[in-house]
Order: structure tokens, then C-alpha cells, then sequence
């Protein structure tokens, strides 16, 4: 997926929709910030999920991370293989590096997010 066509949340997650359904990862940046990557927990497929509540955790060799849902809605799919190839993050963070497809319960939820270019400037400003 082309990283300018995604919209993102203030907490890095970014998503991807087609008809109701956000597939969602978290950005390049937050993969760079998180390093080595040692444990993901997938969420898990039924799960109902709200807008920026924590629904799966990434452990790096700095700190256990929360993954927030950037919108509401149910799990229906998870990327199972990402669990024992979380090079994926690095490699793909917006292809192979997905997590979850969400089917929305508000679809309206992902015109909140940012845009590519909003959120690059949220990046540049916490580079510093």
C-alpha cells in the first residue's frame, strides 16, 4: 500500500478501507522508534474494539507498546504469520506488516484520522 493514501492516527496505527473494512498496522515511523521488535499479541478475530482503545500489545527489546484500534468496529481477520515474522514490520510496515482487518462499525471514524501529509508533520515534530 502506498503510504500517502492511508489515513493515521496521533498514536501511529494507520489504516486502509474497502468496503467498511480498515485493514489496519502501525507506521514506519513507529517501527523505527520501536527497534528491535521481539513479541506481538494479535488481537483476536471476533473481538469488538473502540476508537482508541489499547487492542494488542508489541514488545521490543526497550518496552511493551499498546496497539490502539483507530476506529471501532469488529476483528474479522488477523495476520496470523506476522506473530513469528515480525521482520515483516520493518521490511513492509504498510503491505506484510499489517495486523487486523476491522469491519467499522462508524465508517465515518476514518475521516477523523490524518491525512499523509498531516501526520508526516506530527512525525517531524516529535523527531524534534
Amino acid at each position: 500500500m502506498n503510504p500517502a493514501d492511508l489515513r493515521y492516527a496521533k498514536t501511529h496505527e494507520w489504516i486502509s478501507v474497502t468496503d467498511g473494512v480498515a485493514t489496519m498496522g502501525i507506521s514506519a515511523f513507529a517501527v523505527e522508534a520501536l527497534t528491535d521488535l521481539v513479541f506481538i499479541e494479535l488481537p483476536k478475530v471476533g473481538a469488538t474494539v473502540e476508537k482508541e482503545h489499547s487492542f494488542c500489545e508489541i514488545e521490543s527489546v526497550k518496552a511493551v507498546s499498546d496497539v490502539y484500534a483507530p476506529v471501532s468496529g469488529e476483528v474479522i481477520e488477523v495476520n496470523e504469520p506476522l506473530a513469528d515474522a515480525l521482520e515483516r514490520f520493518s521490511d513492509d510496515p504498510y503491505g506484510e506488516g499489517w495486523i487486523a482487518k476491522i469491519k467499522m462499525s462508524d465508517p465515518s471514524q476514518a475521516e477523523q484520522l490524518m491525512d499523509f501529509a498531516t501526520y508526516q508533520k506530527q512525525c517531524e515534530e516529535e523527531a524534534g
